[in-house]
């Protein structure tokens, strides 16, 4: 069975957690607060992770179970570890777009926005113009999250990457008013 397929296939089906990045709010002082107690936690005694990390030793290449580790990281809040499983699955699979977005989604949840707004940044350059339909709301968010962190730094860009983002996703009130407020 081709990779790509089947991790289509764990996309479409939800077998993923990483694809509601964009509508998924949690309580920073809540994540942070919970983030080291849970990844110990997470790391010692989750079944999930421990039998998906035996798998992958058995076969280091194995995108599905990688995938499915990193998505199970990101359910327990282990950032670090989902985001060193991502980037396996990016050298893996280098043109697979949502491995970027997850990288980026889960160094938001660091507070790391340098790094979010660099992945946030390859995932739009990796979507395949054929992906483009399937991808919108994350590519309307990316170029948001881009826009929103270059407001101060460079207006100019931001307006650009603003005007991208509604274009994907024109109900977005949080880029209407980012839009807005770049225009006065």
């Amino acid at each position: 069975m081709n990779i790509r397929t089947l991790l289509l296939g764990l996309l479409l089906t939800g077998g993923l957690s990483f694809v509601n990045a964009q509508t998924t709010q949690t309580d920073s002082a809540a994540v942070t607060a919970n983030t080291t107690a849970t990844a110990t936690t997470a790391q010692s005694s989750n079944p999930t992770i421990d039998a998906l990390k035996k798998q992958i030793e058995a076969n280091p290449k194995d995108a599905e179970a990688l995938s499915k580790l990193a998505g199970a990281y990101q359910e327990a809040s282990d950032w670090t570890n989902a985001i060193d499983t991502w980037k396996k699955i990016s050298v893996l699979l280098p043109d697979w777009a949502p491995s970027y977005y997850s990288q980026a989604y889960a160094y938001q949840n660091m507070k790391d926005d340098a790094n979010a707004k660099l992945a946030y940044e390859k995932y739009i350059a990796t979507v395949k113009p054929e992906e483009v339909e399937q991808n919108k709301k994350n590519l309307a968010y990316a170029y948001f999250y881009i826009a929103f962190s270059e407001q101060q730094s460079d207006p100019a860009k931001a307006k650009e990457h603003i005007a991208k983002s509604l274009q994907y996703d024109p109900t977005n009130q949080d880029a209407i008013k980012l839009s807005q407020a770049l225009d006065s």
